[in-house]
């Protein structure tokens, strides 16, 4: 059957440069975890100037697109939806470009450059784009999702890092933000419009990021603690004595790491017994060694702390910085190996982060006792992941409970405890209904004004920050 836009894009892309097979199209219709639809076709853009094409050729012909970069994310937002016209805009080509600034401290970059390859390309010169996450992305997927990551606590997210920004609007206007500049206050810092809007008011082709000096030094401890308060009392004390160097502060209960020594024999159990949480604390610095040893200041702040908490700090580990992380990098695959599970990305101010647990703990335990709280996370930035397990023949219905749940829980997040029902995985699909639950109208309105200027046919992505 003839399709007059694939031949027109054909023209302007080069064959490689489209894909219709239903075998070629199918890896960019299904997501990481959700997201699963069909497309019309695939375009592969290899320049900005094709970027530009493909969106003016799919306005003419009043095709729908969605943007999509290294389809690793967590809510849907980078697969079409089921009807088959959708046209998928893939950045997969687009990847040519790292140009480093060394003195800058600055990298431009290609919007289909993944994570791991500039990470490479930077390693020569001593430097390292510190936005740190188990996924390898691509650079215009992170700046359209506002990557966080576990260092976010040292070095912030991508907005933090993000100095400029090239982007096609979706009729196919080119709008050129690439400043390189960390000091700029003439007016609207108008490339923060396309941060964590899932690409819905433009695509992404280029992007300057500040870059960081690789840490010539790490130390990482594993301490055990009797519960939520211990661990904020434990991250106040490392604030306070290690603050400079302090990197990574994640939490993981034992219900978490339980399932993560069932299914990964390599990995030993640090303690005989699983304390109620266990805290990674990292610490990195760019000074050698002979002018700060991070492991001993380590020891010595954590020795300190243990004699003033007493009997909630059970038990702390130093070093086997390599084997902790592990511990905490597979948490995620091997609690989808124990049964039915439902994923909450969540963050409320971190002072409330164990009131916060009970509560949902209490929900659980007074309503659906067959449900597992699994919980780990960011403590250092208010950022927990909640992942709640069961097996489905416990469950008469398990749609209807998940319904239930994400409802419930996403209310005591926002409404109760001040916070967000998605700390880093942004919106899409698969919490649309909480965007327009939660969001304030004004917002919505605001959305609204921006997105009739970037996109004013409303054909980018799947995603409705405009409202209704």
């Amino acid at each position: 059957m003839s399709d007059a836009l694939v031949e027109e894009l054909r023209r302007a892309l080069g064959e490689r440069g489209v894909l219709v097979s239903p075998a070629d199209r199918v890896r960019f219709e299904t997501g990481w975890r959700y997201g699963k639809g069909v497309a019309r076709c695939v375009a592969r853009p290899a320049s900005t100037a094709e970027v530009a094409a493909t969106l003016q050729l799919a306005a003419r012909h009043g095709a729908r697109v969605v943007a999509q970069g290294a389809n690793s994310g967590l809510v849907a937002a980078s697969t079409p939806d089921l009807s088959g016209t959708m046209l998928v805009l893939s950045l997969e080509r687009l990847n040519q470009t790292i140009d480093l600034d060394p003195h800058g401290r600055t990298v431009l970059v290609d919007g289909g450059v993944l994570l791991s390859q500039l990470n490479e390309a930077l390693a020569p010169h001593g430097f390292w784009f510190p936005v740190d996450l188990g996924a390898d992305p691509q650079i215009g997927g992170m700046v359209a999702t506002n990557t966080g990551g576990t260092r976010l606590l040292k070095y912030g997210d991508v907005r933090h890092n993000l100095l400029g920004v090239e982007v096609v609007l979706g009729d196919g206007r080119v709008l050129s933000l690439l400043n390189t500049l960390r000091k700029n206050n003439t007016g609207l810092d108008a490339k923060q419009l396309f941060v964590g809007t899932t690409g819905v008011f433009g695509v992404v082709t280029r992007a300057v990021l500040q870059v960081a000096p690789v840490p010539k030094q790490r130390a990482v401890a594993l301490v055990a603690c009797d519960g939520g308060d211990a661990v904020l009392d434990l991250l106040r004390a490392v604030e306070a004595e290690l603050g400079d160097v302090l990197s990574a502060f994640e939490v993981m209960s034992a219900n978490a790491l339980g399932p993560v020594f069932a299914h990964q024999p390599n990995l030993r159990r640090p303690f005989a017994e699983l304390p109620p949480y266990s805290v990674l604390v990292e610490l990195s610095s760019t000074l050698p060694p002979a002018t700060l040893h991070l492991e001993n200041a380590l020891e010595a702040c954590l020795g300190a702390h243990l004699e003033r908490a007493g009997e909630h700090v059970l038990d702390v580990l130093v070093g086997k910085g390599e084997e902790f992380w592990q511990m905490r990098h597979h948490i995620s695959e091997s609690l989808r190996s124990e049964g039915k599970m439902l994923a909450f990305d969540v963050s409320v101010p971190r002072s409330r982060l164990p009131a916060f647990t009970a509560a949902v703990g209490k929900l659980l335990a007074e309503d659906h006792p067959q449900v597992r709280l699994c919980d780990y996370g960011h403590w250092g930035d208010g950022g927990t992941h909640l992942n709640l397990l069961w097996r489905e023949t416990d469950v008469a219905d398990s749609a209807a409970l998940v319904r239930e749940l994400q409802s419930r829980i996403y209310d005591l997040a926002v409404r109760d405890f001040a916070g967000s029902y998605s700390a880093e995985h942004g919106v899409g699909p698969h919490n649309q209904a909480f965007y327009d639950r939660y969001t304030d109208a004004q917002v919505k309105a605001l959305c609204g004004v921006l997105g009739q200027f970037c996109d004013p046919a409303g054909r980018l992505g799947t995603v409705r920050l405009r409202g209704q």
